[in-house]
């Protein structure tokens, strides 16, 4: 190759220069857009820890959570009454995991305890694997027609009756409706405790000697169970009987209580040990009680009114009102659960103290 001449060489120095300063700058720019798009994508995808928590900590509770979401067809009102459940759930599972770490469940009743609610609150929600429909699963009635049902053909024919007697009004036949339901609500769990002591029996009966170490702890324990099944069975048919008697007669004006709940815990009330100053307290707190859960049922009907207009706006198209719906909603919804949360809390807490109440013959 012939040699380039001196006045070449300058001219290609000064090319090549170019070309690489140009090369280093392409490199510079092309890592810089790479790291720019990189971070747009993670901006796009946050990391795990920047994503939504679950709803609930407890892993077991969160697949009940979701799989209510996902594949019941729940009111909005029915999801807030399960999420308040399942938030109770959860504290007292919590509770009894600093228990069992302080050695102080050894026997394992209280989480039996525990398995015997969640089984409760599946049954109640139609999650237990059964053809039932889950309670409510819509508004109390709908055209004058239930999409749920009673399982119990006395029940049925009693519904029947007061709905064609003429002596009830719409909020009246609503309340009632509440009643059967509630009723309904007592029998299944009264199913799954006998259910729990009848396995817990056939253990006990198939322990190698009755000195076996804890049996008479075992003992003791059905004991209880019987004592609780007796008590469930005699609030059943309670129950059952007012039912028969309002069907028939109407609802009494000058009746202290109106809730369901509020006068199951009235009654076993007063048929307890308690004097009558105490009885004088119980019957205040249960008046301030039982207003609550009448606003807890104001906050049910909104949020289901408010259920039917988002589903309305959903279909119109029109975003602003949409939007406008959704804040409204979520305001409603969210405070429905709280007042649901408290409500149930309350009962639990008044259950508890009015059973603990009863004198030993009506165990």
């Amino acid at each position: 190759m012939r040699a380039l001449s001196g006045a070449a060489a300058p001219l290609l120095a000064l090319l090549l220069l170019a070309a690489a300063v140009s090369g280093q700058a392409g490199g510079k720019y092309s890592r810089a857009a790479n790291e720019e798009e990189a971070a747009a994508a993670a901006a796009a995808s946050p990391p795990p820890s920047a994503r939504p928590a679950a709803e609930f900590p407890l892993v077991r509770l969160n697949q009940v959570w979701e799989k209510a979401q996902r594949q019941l067809h729940l009111s909005a009102v029915k999801l807030a009454e399960l999420h308040s459940d399942l938030r109770i759930q959860e504290k007292d599972e919590l509770s009894w995991k600093k228990l069992k770490a302080e050695g102080l469940d050894e026997d394992g009743e209280k989480e039996a305890k525990l398995r015997r609610n969640l089984n409760v609150i599946m049954a109640k929600y139609g999650m237990d694997g059964k053809r039932d429909a889950p309670l409510g699963s819509t508004n109390y009635i709908k055209d004058g027609l239930e999409d749920d049902v009673l399982d119990d053909p006395r029940l049925e024919k009693l519904w029947n009756k007061a709905k064609t007697s003429g002596k009830f009004s719409e909020d009246e036949l609503d309340k009632l409706w509440r009643e059967f339901k509630h009723h309904k609500e007592k029998v299944h769990d009264y199913n799954l405790l006998l259910e729990t002591v009848s396995r817990t029996e056939d253990s006990h009966k198939n322990a190698i000697s009755s000195v076996e170490e804890g049996s008479l702890l075992k003992e003791e324990q059905l004991h209880q169970k019987h004592s609780e099944l007796k008590e469930k069975l005699h609030s059943i048919k309670q129950g059952f009987e007012r039912l028969r008697r309002v069907s028939h007669q109407g609802y009494d004006p000058t009746s202290e209580f109106e809730e369901p709940r509020v006068i199951d815990l009235w009654d076993l009330a007063k048929s307890a040990n308690f004097t009558e100053r105490e009885l004088e307290s119980l019957r205040e707190e249960l008046k301030h009680f039982e207003a609550k859960v009448e606003k807890h049922h104001h906050y049910q009907k909104q949020l289901e009114i408010s259920h039917q207009k988002l589903k309305h706006v959903e279909g119109t198209g029109d975003k602003e009102h949409l939007h406008r719906n959704q804040e409204k909603y979520a305001v409603l919804e969210e405070k429905t659960k709280e007042l649901g949360y408290k409500v149930k809390k309350h009962l639990q807490d008044l259950s508890g103290r009015i059973s603990r109440g009863l004198p030993h013959n009506e165990l």
